[in-house]
């Protein structure tokens, strides 16, 4: 027999942003507690507001399963006498069994018979499980932040203020915090405040609905987005579709009441980028866009409350608007007073870290550190744009408007850069410089911005790892991590061939007179992060550690070529005989470990597999080189895998460590010439072969 099982955690409103993952999270964790328990249940659904966090379990079975399980105990022949008594061994086992020797079977194992013992354990009833089971998955929800009220000895993202448990129309007892579970919910906060009583999972699902409270998710946005639309239609404009924006609305509100908008004509002079701004970050409102994607001067915004009086409403949103935007267009007028290279030797009074200077120094940095990047990744073209680019990137950060509106660091000096006259390659790669922001964001489009990028976040690495600043498991406030794989990202995405320690070498110099540990120290840490976050993105993706760990072992000078071998070595990963290929190799690698290079001198052959495996060394050696001078990884590795049956008939048939000395050098001198064919390649005794 089964029953359903209702949960609703009822708290504070939740940030938005915890929630997709605080219902993924409640529905692994019951699955697992269900699991654990012997109740296997037929399905989970997991619902919520900013208000609750509700799960449902369809068909939970009201008793545990039986346990059957099988202890195997001495060895048949040690348990039983001649005569087939039990001895003191098949006594002493059924007793610590709980079960009497005449209950005692026998199994077959790979080591002979054995005595055994079935010791059932009794399923108990699901009602006795879930106080203790529901309370601990409550207590156990993971939450970015979470907080503790007035002196309960919990944590919770928001105080939990009721909760609803119910197992076959059942209250199911426990307590959290100070908060007894019972069958009482409560409505919309504002339109139906009263608590509501509850049976099963049916009059919970009309009841809330009926105090205005729409559970699902899905629902909530499919309203907003068919009122959107709607709207957008009316004004003869489309939504602006942001999908962030509308998984965040979608999480503010109970129930969806979406007004439509407006505000005056004039601050349509505004940048796009300010208005798209103002309205989206700062108010969570909706914009419109014209048929040329320039925003319209309206715009939607959702209420968590029935407009009863919807003009009041509307006006206070407009209002609130308004006040945003009277406030960017001073800041935007006044900004214009001043230069955009006004505003950059403004940076001399700006303080980018304490030990590392002003941001006026840092701009001095990799200015001249991305005209090297440019030098040696065949960017040299741009040269001066790169320079120009460089010296006005950070100059909005002194602006009024970027004061205002952190947000828009990089598309006012953008801007700003095109109301001063300048090419719009170089006001492009102004904000481009900034990506990527964050994971997943796009990557700079020309080169111009890719080079300041670079150069501006490898001068953070550097100087914050030359004074210390090294980010830890719990702490990164630089956001090295993310600056480092924007360098990696860029780098593979636009396949540039830079010398990273060249690169690092000259970030540590240009920052020679900050640094407070040796140069070389740094330089060795910094290229240490880079392998490693390389490392942790490319396993993360579809390539394996031993793969990944075999070329990075002998070190990321070029991360385009870097990557370009890790993927070669995946693809022949996949072929059914390149075990065995790595097995040789391996055996290769070994047996040089801590030989000298000594010199190969073929009149010392004894044997034809010698001679075998030398003469095919000497048929492929060219075409394997100049394979891997073209970067044909994958036509290298072929190349190079047609030696494997010479090997192992060398390896089958000679003693390598023979006790003629001249011999055996000359022996490891063929297998060092072998090995030259792929040591530039990958360690290949790093690839796993189990």
């Amino acid at each position: 027999m089964t029953e359903d099982l209702l949960l609703e955690i009822g708290t504070e409103e939740i940030p938005a942003a915890f929630m997709p993952s605080v219902l993924a999270a409640i529905k692994n964790l019951t699955e697992k507690e269900l699991q654990a328990n012997r109740l296997a249940c037929r399905e989970i659904k997991t619902y919520g507001t900013p208000r609750r966090i509700v799960l449902m379990a369809f068909g939970v079975p009201t008793e545990q399963e039986d346990l059957v399980t099988r202890k195997i105990g001495p060895g048949k022949k040690i348990a039983f006498d001649q005569d087939g008594n039990p001895t003191k061994a098949a006594i002493g086992f059924a007793k610590g069994q709980g079960i009497d020797v005449s209950r005692l079977g026998t199994v077959e194992t790979d080591k002979g018979e054995y005595i055994c013992a079935e010791v059932k354990e009794l399923g108990v009833k699901t009602t006795t499980l879930l106080p203790e089971l529901l309370a601990k998955i409550i207590n156990a929800l993971p939450f970015p932040k979470s907080m503790r009220w007035r002196d309960l000895d919990i944590r919770f993202a928001r105080p939990i203020h009721w909760i609803v448990a119910l197992f076959g129309g059942t209250t199911v007892p426990f307590t959290v915090g100070n908060t007894e579970a019972g069958n009482t919910t409560r409505g919309h906060r504002f339109m139906a405040p009263n608590e509501i009583t509850v049976s099963d999972i049916d009059s919970y699902m009309d009841a809330v609905r009926k105090a205005h409270v729409i559970i699902d998710p899905e629902e909530r946005k499919s309203i907003i987005t068919k009122k959107i639309e709607e709207f957008a239609q009316s004004v003869n404009g489309t939504p602006d579709n942001d999908e962030a924006l509308l998984d965040e609305v979608t999480w503010l509100v109970e129930s969806p009441f979406p007004v439509l908008c407006r505000f005056n004509d004039e601050y349509l002079e505004l940048p796009a980028a300010v208005l798209l701004t103002t309205m989206k970050k700062h108010q969570r409102y909706f914009p419109m866009l014209g048929s040329d994607g320039k925003p319209l001067s309206s715009f939607i915004a959702v209420n968590n409350t029935d407009c009863t009086n919807p003009e009041t409403v509307i006006n206070g949103h407009e209002r609130v608007l308004r006040a945003r935007l009277a406030d960017a267009r001073f800041f935007y007028a006044e900004d214009q007073k001043t230069s955009l290279e006004g505003m950059a030797e403004e940076l001399k009074n700006v303080v980018f870290q304490a030990k590392l200077g002003t941001s006026h120094e840092k701009v001095e940095r990799f200015q001249s550190l991305a005209l090297h990047l440019a030098d040696v990744a065949g960017c040299a073209s741009v040269s001066s744009q790169i320079e120009k680019a460089s010296h006005l990137c950070k100059a909005d950060l002194v602006s009024e408007m970027v004061g205002e509106f952190p947000e828009l660091q990089g598309i006012m000096g953008r801007e700003y850069a095109r109301l001063a006259g300048e090419p719009d390659e170089v006001a492009l790669a102004i904000l481009e410089h900034y990506l990527p922001r964050f994971a997943g964001d796009v990557l700079p489009a020309s080169d111009i911005g890719a080079m300041v990028s670079i150069a501006d976040k490898l001068d953070t690495i550097t100087g914050c790892f030359g004074i210390g600043l090294l980010p830890t498991g719990t702490a990164d406030p630089y956001a090295l991590r993310r600056q480092c794989l924007g360098i990696i990202n860029i780098i593979l995405e636009k396949k540039y061939t830079v010398s990273l320690k060249s690169a690092v070498t000259k970030a540590c110099d240009l920052l020679k007179e900050k640094l407070t540990r040796p140069a070389d120290e740094t330089a060795k840490d910094v290229l240490e992060f880079f392998s490693g976050r390389l490392a942790n993105m490319l396993t993360s993706q579809s390539y394996s550690h031993d793969v990944v760990d075999a070329v990075l072992s002998l070190g990321i000078d070029d991360l385009t070529d870097s990557h370009n071998r890790i993927e070669a070595l995946h693809q022949m990963k996949k072929d059914p005989d390149f075990e065995s290929l790595a097995v040789s190799f391996k055996r290769v690698v070994n047996i040089l470990a801590d030989n000298e290079p000594v010199s190969l001198d073929t009149e010392r052959f004894e044997q034809d597999e010698e001679r075998g495996l030398h003469q095919k060394y000497l048929d492929i050696r060219d075409q394997v080189k100049n394979n891997m001078d073209k970067k044909a990884y994958v036509d290298a590795l072929k190349d190079i895998s047609t030696i494997r049956q010479a090997v192992d008939g060398f390896f089958d048939n000679v003693l390598v460590m023979a006790k003629d000395e001249n011999v055996r050098q000359n022996r490891l001198a063929l297998l060092q010439a072998v090995n030259s064919l792929f040591t530039d390649f990958a360690d290949f005794s790093r690839i796993s072969t189990e």
